[in-house]
């Protein structure tokens, strides 16, 4: 009987246990790991191949007539064991480069830099999507 006690005990633990796991969260980075001496090595003058050898790839580049910017962007989360993520700060490092290819700039943005854009969900309609079938076949008749 004892032993039977024993092992509820040890059972309901175990339950216990695996149960309040699936509620703690894990912390990931997404995208890049942006080290500060690697962010120290990016300064004006030096080229977009040490750039890319420091970083890495960018994950997105833009063009500005003969200029160009390289973007990084660093995403720390929290992740529960039940696939709720949670954005704990973002980190955008931009660098910018003249048309030979040297950095002239570098700018560190985080979530307070950023605006709050509203996504509109309406469809402009277009010619004949606005009309039944019939309004359509009766409107094509001229009389």
């Amino acid at each position: 009987m004892r032993s039977a006690n024993r092992f509820l005990s040890i059972l309901f633990v175990v339950f216990v246990a695996v149960g309040l796991s699936g509620c703690l969260t894990q912390q990931r980075t997404q995208g890049y790991d942006i080290p500060e001496d690697s962010l120290e090595q990016v300064r004006p003058g030096v080229s977009k191949e040490l750039v890319e050898f420091v970083l890495g790839s960018p994950q997105t580049t833009n063009t500005f007539g003969d200029e160009k910017a390289y973007y990084y962007v660093e995403t720390k989360v929290d992740k529960t064991a039940f696939g709720l993520t949670t954005v704990k700060s973002r980190t955008v490092l931009a660098v910018y480069f003249d048309k030979k290819d040297r950095v002239t700039d570098k700018a560190v943005y985080g979530l307070e830099d950023g605006k709050v854009v509203d996504v509109v969900s309406r469809r402009t309609p277009g010619f004949g999507q606005d009309r039944s079938f019939l309004q359509q076949l009766l409107g094509s008749l001229s009389f």
